[in-house]
């Protein structure tokens, strides 16, 4: 079956992706990059998914959404970086001054891994920043070199999955993941 990527309308879809298995938990949403960390450290169980809901509600909502068929299946962060963590991150450099957007999040649901739905996200969370006018995208993928990455870190992606995508390497960042430095990635989109 195809795999369609939307908008990340759908709270209940993002809920399914990101949301954590008790509402009163502390943890997820995507979050930690999203917000200030005072912020997102402050907030607590439920209204952390009420944060959400809000956000899913505003245009651009906080990210893309890919569906097989009806049912959700994988999720990608994807947002101005003027508006997210990454703007004060003192590990990840800023390439230029341009108002570059940001992927950082790229999520597959269990069982539906193997089908090349990250990949589907990827594309999808690019087209999602060009048709917001964004000039450029960046992500901070692992450089893994094609060593297995912990699946409770994958989440930012590797630098092969980017590179397939059209990425190319900008910079490197003070930042390391399950052992394995993180890199810019960067894509012109104009």
């Amino acid at each position: 079956m195809a795999i369609e990527v939307r908008a990340a309308t759908v709270f209940n879809d993002v809920k399914t992706m990101v949301g954590p298995k008790r509402p009163d938990a502390n943890v997820c949403w995507c979050l930690s990059y999203r917000i200030p960390s005072k912020e997102n450290m402050a907030l607590r169980g439920q209204d952390r998914g009420e944060l959400v809901q809000g956000l899913c509600r505003q245009d651009p909502p906080p990210g893309v959404l890919a569906y097989e068929g009806d049912e959700v299946v994988g999720w990608a962060a994807v947002h101005p970086r003027a508006d997210t963590g990454f703007a004060r991150n003192r590990k990840i450099p800023h390439v230029d001054d341009i108002e570059v957007w940001s992927v950082w999040c790229i999520r597959v649901r269990p069982g539906h891994r193997g089908k090349g739905i990250s990949h589907r996200l990827l594309a999808g969370a690019v087209e999602f920043a060009r048709e917001h006018g964004a000039p450029a995208i960046e992500g901070y993928p692992v450089d893994n070199k094609g060593k297995k990455v912990d699946l409770t870190m994958a989440y930012v992606g590797t630098r092969k999955l980017f590179e397939r995508a059209g990425f190319t390497k900008a910079a490197d960042t003070d930042s390391v993941l399950n052992g394995f430095p993180r890199i810019l990635m960067r894509l012109e989109l104009h």
